[in-house]
């Protein structure tokens, strides 16, 4: 996802986190792309057309997700993006050393845990209670100067630790219903956030799809070019609501496709961005 002050971390879809268990010794790699766009900003009091000095912005990116089975209870989950992220700006802007067209660069690393803390048969449908705990961490120099050239970074480089609450209905016929709720620290001075997801979706044998939306509430922070923001864009409060969908199909033996697309709502000091992504996927 793209957020304007990238408070969330851009181009990622969708959470890391579903909930289903990868099973002891089992797991899958995924490599996809991911483009977004956009050209209008969740601003306070109102949204507002056109990206200042960039007019829009366009980010592509390349991801490295894993997720692995230690034991039927406890997964590990791995993820590294690549980002480029382009503003399309008069080109007399770029004659003032100041400012740049592009940046691009590793973002930052995520590292989950996801364990079964609960299991219940209701019918014929099995209800799991899942806890999930995670960081995220820089792990390039990417730059993240104030001013609003920041629009167009590829992150905030603050690490965030996060922890969370998973509710997963499964029923015999393959429909799932899944939500979780959680809380994430920021390193200063990124705003700490309040980020949940509910998912409804299909699980069968040849087919796996499923809606989700998803939301961040910050707890804290400042509002662009409102009283009290001093041109620190990492400090702001950004807040969304996110919408999308995901399929996924099997092309060969351990092998499939992945595709999906997404977009944003509502949001506060947020870029309206619509994101489309396709990939691989690798079963160990």
């Amino acid at each position: 996802m793209l957020a304007f002050s990238l408070a969330a971390s851009p181009t990622r879809a969708q959470s890391l986190v579903s909930g289903f268990m990868a099973g002891k010794g089992q797991g899958s790699v995924v490599i996809s792309g991911t483009t977004e766009q956009y050209k209008n900003v969740f601003l306070v009091p109102e949204k507002v057309n056109g990206v200042p000095i960039f007019e829009e912005v366009r980010v592509s990116s390349l991801n490295l997700y894993g997720t692995y089975g230690i034991t039927d209870k406890l997964d590990v989950i791995l993820s590294v993006p690549y980002i480029r992220s382009e503003g399309k700006a008069d080109p007399r802007i770029f004659t003032s050393p100041n400012y740049t067209n592009s940046r691009q660069g590793f973002q930052d690393f995520s590292g989950i845990l996801k364990y079964k803390l609960y299991s219940r048969e209701l019918g014929s449908s099995i209800l799991d209670v899942l806890g999930v705990a995670g960081v995220s961490t820089p792990i390039s120099n990417y730059e993240t100067s104030q001013g609003l050239e920041y629009i167009i970074a590829i992150g905030n480089r603050a690490t965030k630790y996060t922890a969370a609450g998973v509710a997963h209905l499964k029923t015999a016929s393959g429909v799932f219903l899944t939500g979780q709720a959680g809380y994430s620290l920021r390193e200063n001075p990124v705003p700490n956030a309040f980020v949940g997801e509910a998912k409804v979706g299909y699980a069968g044998p040849k087919t796996y799809v499923e809606a989700y939306a998803s939301f961040q509430k910050s707890d804290g922070g400042t509002d662009i070019l409102q009283p009290g923001f001093d041109g620190l864009f990492t400090a702001t409060k950004v807040d969304y609501v996110r919408v999308g969908v995901s399929i996924f199909r099997p092309i060969a033996k351990g092998v499939g496709v992945v595709l999906g697309a997404n977009t944003y709502v509502a949001g506060r000091n947020l870029g309206q961005s619509t994101g489309f992504s396709a990939g691989i996927s690798y079963n160990l």
